[in-house]
C-alpha cells in the first residue's frame, strides 16, 4: 500500500450561511472550533439549511485524493456503529479507500463537522467529535502499518491521552511519516509536542503560513525558510494567495496560485494540495512537480462544493 491515513473519521455536513451568523455565534471566520456539547451542536445546526452530506475529516479527504489518482490507499478511524458511521464507510469504499477499523456501539455518536460557508467562499468549521477524538492504540494493529509506505497523521487528532498514544504507535511502527499541522489552534494548543514531531519524528510536515510561524515563534517569513533549511527534513507550506513552498535541505521550490478561478468553496483546499503533492512525492517526482501537482487538485477543489473532487 503506498499510503496510510490515520485521522479524525467526520461527516461533513455543509451549510451556507451569511456574515452575521458567523458573528451571532461568537466564531472566528476561517478556523475550526470545536464544540463539546451534543446538544449545543443540535441546536446550531437546526436553525439551517443543509447543502450537502459528505464523509470527510482532513487526512481522509487527502485519502481519497490519492485514490482518485490511481494509488493504492488506506485509512484508520474511528465510527460508531449508527447511521452516520454505516454512511462514513460506505463513503471510503465508494472511493477505492481501504478502511482498516471495525466499527461498534460506543457511548458518543459518528463525528461530525458542520461547514459554514460564507459568500466569500471562506469556511469556518464547528466540529463535534464524537467517538472520533476517542482513537486508542488497541484500534488498530502494527502490521497495516509496516506494510505501508508512508502514514499520513492530521494536527487534529492530537491530544493528551489515548489518540496521543496511537499516534506513538502508529510512527514508531512507520516506515516514513509526514503529517498536517491542520490548524492553528492546534498548533498553539500543543506547540511543544508538534515541535518535537517536526523536528524529530516527521518525514514530511504540512502547514499554512500562519500555523509555522506561530509553531517557531517567527517573526516573518524568512526566519521560517531558514528554519526549514537547518531542519534537514521536508516541510511544505502553503501561503494562500501567495502560492506554496517546499523546503528540504538547501533545496527551496516555489510556486504560485492559478488566476481566474471560479470558487465557490475553500473547504478542502488544504488536503487535496497535500495529496497532490505527495502523489508527486511517492511517484519520485521533483519538487516542483509536487508543489504543481498540489496546486492543481486544489484548484480543483475549490470550485466546487465540498472536500472530495467530484470525478
Amino acid at each position: 500500500m503506498k499510503i496510510l491515513g490515520i485521522g479524525n473519521a467526520i461527516v461533513d455536513v455543509i451549510c451556507k450561511v451569511d456574515e452575521n451568523f458567523i458573528n451571532q455565534n461568537s466564531l472566528t471566520k476561517g478556523t475550526m472550533k470545536l464544540i463539546f456539547d451534543d446538544k449545543e451542536f443540535q441546536s446550531m445546526l437546526s436553525n439551517l439549511d443543509i447543502e450537502k452530506t459528505i464523509s470527510g475529516g482532513s487526512v481522509a479527504n487527502s485519502i481519497v485524493g490519492l485514490s482518485q489518482l490511481g494509488n493504492k490507499v488506506g485509512f484508520i478511524g474511528k465510527v460508531s456503529d449508527d447511521k452516520l458511521g454505516i454512511k462514513y464507510e460506505e463513503g471510503l469504499r465508494t472511493e477505492n479507500v481501504e478502511y482498516f477499523y471495525t466499527k461498534k456501539k460506543e457511548e458518543l455518536p459518528t463525528g461530525t463537522c458542520l461547514i459554514l460557508v460564507t459568500p466569500d467562499s471562506e469556511r469556518t468549521m464547528c466540529t463535534f467529535l464524537g467517538t472520533a477524538g476517542k482513537i486508542n492504540e488497541s484500534d488498530f494493529s502494527t502490521d497495516v502499518i509496516k506494510q505501508s509506505e508512508m502514514i499520513f497523521l492530521e494536527g487534529y487528532l492530537w491530544d493528551e491521552g489515548e489518540p496521543k498514544r496511537a499516534f506513538e504507535k502508529a510512527i514508531n511502527s512507520a516506515n516514513k511519516v509526514t503529517m498536517s499541522m491542520s490548524d492553528q489552534f492546534c498548533v498553539d494548543r500543543h506547540k511543544p509536542h508538534f515541535l518535537d514531531l517536526v523536528k524529530n519524528k516527521l518525514d514530511i510536515t504540512f502547514a499554512n503560513e500562519q500555523e509555522m510561524m506561530s509553531l517557531i515563534d517567527a517573526k516573518n517569513f524568512n526566519e521560517v525558510i531558514e528554519f526549514g533549511k537547518n531542519l534537514k527534513k521536508m516541510i511544505v507550506i502553503t501561503r494562500g494567495e501567495k502560492g506554496a513552498i517546499s523546503i528540504f535541505g538547501n533545496e527551496v521550490a516555489e510556486n504560485d496560485v492559478k488566476k481566474n478561478l471560479n470558487i465557490k468553496d475553500l473547504t478542502g483546499a488544504g488536503d487535496l494540495f497535500a495529496a497532490g503533492f505527495l502523489h508527486g512525492y511517492l511517484h519520485n517526482k521533483s519538487m516542483m512537480e509536487c508543489l504543481d501537482k498540489g496546486r492543481e487538485m486544489s484548484s480543483k477543489v475549490i470550485q466546487q462544493i465540498g472536500a472530495r473532487l467530484q470525478v
